[in-house]
């Protein structure tokens, strides 16, 4: 069937290019050191239960003389506050947040907050609270920040948690479908990525693209941080953070249905565009499977680049390749299944995310 071999193209063309992003893809020294003033800036609402790790782990950093720790509960309702003294003591600086002001969402209020509290550093580390972190994961992502000259690090933690048919696609998706050094290189804003569960910035260049305020009424925020830092003449890039960082982000599928739903829609310039993506996201690696029976030799040979593409992804960042990799066709509907719940949604204006409404 001729379907099924004109697939192969595009799939072969972009399961390369996972490879080449893959070897491609910065990842920061074990064992630096750095003599920078760092802030490590953590915002925190209702999370007594999962906060305690990331705080032993950030008061376990090596190599980072000039560390301090800034701690916001955003409003917190179940004890975050008390669990942070009990956990840190006087070692971090903990401050009470403040109801975000009209035209802002929590997340951009509570960070832009944290900013303006560390104003001595050189170095913003934005980390959230389902983050855990090696005892050389600041220094090395400091050394990494300062060596490649960007203005803006990502570096991906490990995904844990529930989900493991769908987490992965997020390192898939930038591996497969964006150009990395490419993006490195450019000026425009459009071409960016980042993941607000670890980010590294230059503080000079945070301020300069105008620090959270820019994207206050962000649901990804951290994207349009990314983008803003381009604007402004700042250089951004990801890294594989995998080894230095585990981000257990959820615990069931229900909280990473309701996670994914917040925000899935904002990754898209529209519906349409989003419908777009999905066609041929299903088109690529949903529907070879079915092709079989009239086609077997090329339906299987899309089904496995498919499979390919996903195992150098997990080879990459740290995630099990198999047997995760196997249902790629399944994880693929599934994505698309959250994102025409997440525009649902939004439609129907039932957004929220713990217990504030997203408008």
């Amino acid at each position: 069937m001729i379907v099924a071999w004109l697939l192969l193209v595009p799939l072969t063309l972009l399961t390369a290019h996972t490879a080449v992003n893959a070897l491609l893809l910065r990842r920061p020294r074990r064992g630096a050191t750095t003599t920078e003033r760092v802030a490590v800036l953590l915002p925190l609402r209702d999370e007594a239960g999962r906060v305690t790790p990331c705080l032993r782990s950030l008061l376990a950093q090596e190599g980072v003389p000039g560390l301090t720790i800034h701690v916001l509960d955003d409003g917190s309702t179940d004890g975050t506050a008390e669990v942070v003294r009990e956990v840190a003591g006087d070692r971090v600086r903990l401050h009470t947040g403040t109801p975000p002001p009209p035209g802002w969402l929590g997340k951009p209020h509570a960070c832009h907050l944290l900013g303006a509290y560390a104003a001595d550093a050189d170095v913003l580390v934005f980390v959230d609270a389902d983050v855990v972190l090696e005892p050389d994961a600041v220094a090395g992502a400091v050394d990494l920040l300062r060596g490649t000259g960007v203005t803006l690090l990502s570096p991906y933690p490990r995904i844990a948690g529930a989900g493991r048919l769908v987490q992965p696609l997020l390192q898939w998706s930038w591996l497969t479908f964006l150009p990395l050094r490419a993006m490195e290189r450019s000026p425009r804003p459009s071409l960016a990525a980042a993941g607000g569960q670890w980010l590294v910035l230059d503080r000079a260049g945070y301020q300069r693209a105008g620090g959270h305020a820019a994207v206050r009424d962000e649901i990804l925020e951290d994207i349009a941080l990314a983008r803003a830092v381009k604007r402004t003449g700042g250089r951004i890039a990801l890294a594989d953070g995998s080894y230095l960082a585990t981000c257990r982000m959820y615990d069931s599928w229900r909280e990473l249905t309701d996670g994914y739903t917040k925000s899935l829609w904002a990754s898209f310039g529209s519906a349409s565009g989003a419908a777009c993506v999905v066609v041929l996201l299903l088109l690529l690696y949903v529907v070879p499977p079915f092709l079989a029976p009239q086609a077997a030799l090329p339906a299987v040979l899309a089904y496995l680049l498919g499979v390919t593409g996903r195992v150098i992804t997990a080879r990459a960042t740290g995630t099990r390749p198999f047997p995760d990799a196997l249902a790629h066709p399944v994880s693929i509907v599934l994505f698309g299944s959250l994102i025409a719940r997440s525009f649902h949604r939004r439609r129907t204006n039932r957004l929220s995310w713990r217990g504030r409404p997203i408008p």
